[in-house]
């Protein structure tokens, strides 16, 4: 998961792969409250692990329900419909799915209880749900604006001789909030009735599905009318599997709609959903057809391929897909023509108002966009030269950064910025890196950031904070031949000129991974074991080997992938990397870094004097200059950075200035 304020994508011009999607939310967190409302131990495979579900699963546990979890596998023992803890303060941060259903769940059990989540939570309309439970009796106050959250739960006086009216055409989730919690007090038959057209179906059909599971089948007359039986309980289904996320699967149906073939890979498969899901936003999968893809299915799988080029415009009433049609307006910069995507009002009130910010977002790339209340209209740019390399704001909602990372595929070759890339932790952690195991951009278009300098001058620790702020790969160039001299002591090959080649043989078949800070030479952590000064000396020897670095060319320039990389060594921006955007020379005084590394060492227990590292500092840079081969130097083109008086953040400021003078993005 990324952790930078802003992610940039490099030109994208093909995909092809496998991926799996994580769990439903929409499933994940119906299935969570369920379980601890019910009678029995239910155990959720497949759990999507996000935001939403983790708010979910802390609540439920503050209410006292007995919750294990192993990796995506949670199981909960039910309350039976009884909750230990009758106070709570339950924080729920921008989870629809979270606020709503318990909102109705705790108000008909009664307590005293508070609910919130972010600012964006407390702007979300609940008003309609809060208005159906109060007229069943049940005590809920508005702590701040009325019709929003946070809300205050007391005790309830039941009353449920009358059919219950709920708006159904502002939210889906308030119907299904009072169809999960009125089996808890079905003592007779309990009557929903929908005024207005129900908008967002499929997602009742959801709910309806789960009910079934968990023991209570709902009667249903047509969409305005729903009858939970009397003596309704919910009770454990035992295993239960979570389906992949429908609307996650909508970027990758319209990345193999939208995407070249790789060599000789054509299109992308989807694993762990398939035409038969439960959940509605798998008919995305239509409206794509619609615009030009081909797409296979099974059981469990879809495969899509580019069909019709450029796609076609269409339109298209989505009250049937509502999150999944964002990407739907993405697709059609890919369209030839204008597409319009009605009934979308739900937009308004989501995690952010998506309709505005979409219309925003669109623009910015040099699309021509109109709309209404519960419409949006996108006509893409008339010509690749029309487009834009745009910056998009992502309003703290995963679905607006997750379509738009679909932009970077645009004909123009151009950059995209996502700000805010984390968002994406609401429903799909790991959508970008999943994004990026299937993508593919010319291997000139990834962008590098090197980073030279002499031995302590600190080019490691910038790098790496560099390396995270801006949500790239991080190569440590200096580790290689340090894990090169360590491997060949210990293989007892001595580090003189004669011996290079078999230096270098040794070089090309060692195991070696890199796990965040922690570097494996053949599975064992041998992080602490290169950093001695003893295994500096030694990487400076081998170094010099012409032969040896040869081997290690080819392996430096394998960590060239997307999205980018930052490259910490001597020679990054002069032999490695000769190309890349921008090359930074770190470099300090010889005093500076000596007394850098005596800290560095002391702190670690290893005896060391000032005097005696500063000469070895001074020798080495002496024979890393000198050498024949790649000799330490700045490129010609790199900017010198000295930062005997900087810390490390002031010097991450003057990179990432550097850095953002390189790139082509744009406010708007």
């Amino acid at each position: 998961m990324f952790s930078t304020e802003f992610l940039d994508l490099p030109p994208l011009d093909a995909a092809a792969g496998s991926v799996t999607l994580p769990g439903s939310k929409s499933i994940s967190n119906r299935v969570l409250l369920m379980a601890a409302l019910c009678e029995g131990v239910t155990t959720i495979h497949d759990l999507l692990d996000s935001d939403d579900t983790r708010v979910m699963l802390l609540a439920l546990k503050t209410l006292g329900c007995t919750i294990v979890q192993t990796g995506a596998t949670v199981q909960i023992t039910g309350l039976g419909g009884k909750l230990t803890a009758q106070q709570a303060k339950l924080f729920l941060g921008n989870a629809g799915t979270a606020m709503r259903p318990l909102t109705a769940a705790l108000a008909v059990l009664g307590g005293d209880f508070e609910l919130g989540g972010i600012p964006r939570m407390h702007e979300r309309p609940i008003g309609d749900l809060v208005d159906a439970l109060r007229q069943l009796g049940c005590q809920i106050d508005y702590l701040g604006n009325d019709g929003f959250p946070p809300l205050r739960i007391g005790t309830p006086k039941l009353s449920l001789d009358k059919p219950i009216p709920v708006r159904g055409d502002v939210s889906s989730q308030f119907l299904t909030a009072l169809l999960m919690a009125l089996p808890l007090v079905a003592q007779k038959d309990i009557v929903i009735e929908v005024v207005g057209e129900l908008i967002s179906r499929p997602y009742i059909e959801i709910t309806l599905n789960l009910l079934a599971h968990f023991g209570v089948d709902v009667q249903r007359d047509g969409w305005q009318r729903f009858t939970i039986p009397a003596g309704s309980k919910l009770h454990s289904p035992g295993d239960l599997h979570v389906e992949a996320d429908a609307s996650s699967a909508s970027y990758f149906i319209a990345l193999g709609a939208i995407a070249a073939s790789v060599g000789g890979q054509c299109g992308i498969r989807v694993n762990g959903v398939g035409a038969d899901s439960i959940q509605g936003d798998i008919r995305f999968m239509d409206a794509a057809r619609l615009m030009g893809a081909q797409i296979e299915s099974g059981p469990n799988w879809l495969h899509i391929k580019r069909g019709a080029w450029p796609l076609k415009a269409i339109t298209l009433d989505c009250n049937h897909i509502p999150d999944a049609a964002m990407t739907l307006a993405v697709m059609a910069l890919y369209a030839e023509g204008t597409t319009t995507l009605n009934n979308i009002a739900s937009w308004r009130v989501k995690e952010t108002d998506r309709i505005a910010a979409m219309a925003i977002e669109l623009r910015k790339l040099g699309a021509t966009v109109v709309e209404g209340a519960d419409f949006i209209q996108v006509t893409p740019p008339a010509a690749a030269d029309q487009w834009k390399a745009g910056t998009i704001h992502t309003y703290d909602d995963h679905r607006v950064a997750m379509c738009f990372s679909l932009a970077a595929f645009n004909p123009a070759g151009l950059p995209v910025r996502i700000e805010d890339p984390k968002c994406v932790a609401k429903t799909f952690p790991d959508y970008f890196e999943t994004l990026f195991s299937v993508a593919h951009a010319p291997t000139d278009a990834i962008p590098v950031l090197c980073m030279d300098g002499p031995t302590a001058s600190g080019k490691g620790t910038l790098a790496a904070v560099l390396a995270e702020q801006l949500g790239y790969h991080f190569l440590d160039s200096g580790s290689l031949y340090r894990i090169t001299g360590l491997a060949a002591t210990r293989a007892g090959i001595s580090l003189d000129v004669a011996n290079q080649q078999r230096i270098a043989d040794l070089l090309r078949g060692l195991p070696i991974r890199f796990e965040g800070s922690h570097i494996l030479l053949d599975g064992e952590d041998v992080s602490d074991a290169i950093r001695t000064e003893e295994a500096g000396m030694n990487a400076s020897r081998v170094s010099a080997f012409p032969m040896v670095r040869e081997a290690l060319v080819d392996f430096q320039r394998s960590f060239r992938k997307l999205p980018g990389l930052v490259a910490d060594g001597r020679d990054m921006g002069t032999i490695i990397f000769p190309k890349a955007p921008l090359k930074v020379f770190l470099t300090a005084s010889a005093a500076c870094r000596a007394e850098r590394r005596y800290k560095q060492l002391i702190s670690k227990g290893i005896p060391a004097t000032l005097d005696s590292l500063r000469a070895d500092l001074e020798a080495r840079d002496a024979r890393d200059t000198s050498r024949s081969v790649a000799p330490l130097k700045p490129a010609v083109d790199a900017k010198l950075l000295d930062n005997s008086d900087l810390t490390v953040q002031a010097s991450v400021e003057i990179v990432l200035d550097w850095w953002q003078g390189k790139q082509p993005f744009r406010s708007a």
